[in-house]
């Protein structure tokens, strides 16, 4: 069966909620959206406090390359524009809408007729999606329109939608792949008239037979799509892996997947393409998986961007006892939340609470020399090294050692014998590196 051959491990799956159906959440009595909700420059606000705003309607601009426009979930009225903690502990300005009713902006297609005919040229779809706010959403959240744009001299050869969600516990990519199968092989067939390629891969893990299955049935009505089974190891889902399995093609060290001929999106967001293009439908909202062991009601719940994680615990039955963390995504790569205040935005793909004796970290050891981590790193490191070189700051042998090709997949961590906090310090070690990087090209 396809894999990627280097490194990776199994957790255990934890797909408590995958037999669970897509409920729609209420809408919130308020609201807190983010103004900048993707990678890159962040977007300018375009409507003040005291406005009455509707839902769909554009709220902050996309001004420079690498950026997306962000649209309101809700209507009703902005009370404020203020900077609240977001998933990543820190504040970032959101506009706070009290909620009155749920008004559409005219232009959106509420119906639920889904539309086949892709009527749009190639430049067309990608000003359509760049209008709509599309971002990545199996995570990074990189402005979709930007992915689309090729340089001069590129040429993609395969389009690969990422069925895998490999992470623990979250099921909303499975969900949506069961149940809004069609609309997210017509957004494929659009992405790939916006990149002009004739070959459509879409991958997931053997773990997900129902949506292999679903998914290769309806396949047979679009032309240049094919399902492809992948073995379950993760990291199967980090995009070089996946490239590598699917098309036996290796990203090198510090390039990107169109150097390889290929362009990689996630389901969630070949279905927010369908929306986008076909519904005239911005990205204003998203399924949120809601799970854990001691989760009375583990869900996935379609949630407008702005609501705050508190309403979607309470919705699955509230916060449990035994409670020790509270996770934005998944166990492996998700960041522990500071606040159940925080909003759920465009990258949001699930809330995972821990149980205290899951959450608690064992006491730190001496390294042992084992090699583990090295056997397990997916990208060919030496995560123990990374991780003293971070410790002891020498950035500049950090850069030599590829610290830039680290996915930060947790792999290391996880097979750790001595629970050495190797992610924490290839984390901070990959940004530091990174802001030295940026520094020295703006001279």
């Amino acid at each position: 069966m396809r894999t990627f051959k280097k490194g990776g491990v199994h957790p255990n799956e934890n797909k408590i909620s995958q037999t669970k159906s897509i409920e729609i959440l209420p809408i919130p009595q308020k609201v807190y959206i983010p103004i900048t909700q993707h990678l890159g420059a962040p977007s300018t606000l375009v409507v003040k406090k005291g406005d009455s705003i509707k839902t769909g309607q554009l709220i902050a601009k996309s001004e420079s390359f690498i950026c997306a426009n962000n649209h309101s979930s809700v209507s009703g009225k902005i009370s404020k524009i203020d900077n609240f903690i977001d998933a990543s502990g820190y504040k970032k300005p959101c506009i706070v809408v009290d909620v009155e009713g749920d008004e559409w902006i005219d232009s959106i297609d509420k119906s639920l007729e889904i539309k086949k005919d892709i009527t749009l040229s190639s430049g067309e779809i990608i000003q359509k999606i760049k209008e709509m706010g599309i971002v990545g959403l199996g995570g990074a959240c990189f402005p979709t329109h930007v992915k689309l744009m090729l340089p001069e001299g590129k040429k993609a050869d395969y389009l690969i939608i990422n069925g895998v969600e490999c992470e623990p516990y979250l099921t909303s990519d499975h969900r949506m792949m069961l149940e809004k199968g069609e609309e997210i092989l017509i957004g494929t067939s659009i992405l790939m008239k916006a990149l002009n390629v004739d070959n459509a891969i879409i991958g997931i893990e053997n773990n997900k037979k129902d949506a292999i299955n679903h998914l290769t049935e309806l396949s047979k009505n679009y032309k240049g799509i094919k399902i492809e089974s992948l073995k379950v190891k993760y990291p199967q889902g980090g995009e070089k892996q996946l490239i590598k399995a699917l098309t036996n093609r290796e990203v090198p060290s510090g390039k990107l997947p169109l150097d390889v001929g290929c362009v990689v999106d996630n389901v969630g967001t070949a279905f927010a393409v369908y929306e986008a293009v076909q519904k005239n439908k911005p990205l204003f909202e998203r399924v949120v998986t809601v799970t854990g062991k001691s989760v009375k009601e583990p869900k996935n719940l379609m949630v407008r961007m702005g609501t705050p994680v508190n309403y979607l615990i309470e919705k699955a039955g509230g916060l449990p006892e035994d409670t020790g963390k509270i996770i934005s995504g998944g166990p492996m790569m998700g960041k522990a939340l500071t606040s159940l205040d925080v909003p759920v935005v465009k990258g949001t793909s699930g809330i995972l609470l821990m149980k205290k004796s899951e959450s608690k970290r064992n006491k730190e050891q001496n390294c042992i020399r084992c090699g583990k981590c090295v056997v397990a790193c997916p990208m060919g490191l030496e995560p123990y090294l990374l991780a003293a070189l971070s410790e002891h700051k020498n950035y500049e042998e950090l850069e030599k050692h590829h610290i830039m090709d680290c996915i930060e997949c947790g792999s290391c961590q996880f097979t750790c014998p001595s629970f050495r906090p190797l992610l924490d310090n290839l984390r901070l070690g990959k940004n530091k590196v990174g802001q030295i990087i940026r520094k020295r090209r703006k001279k």
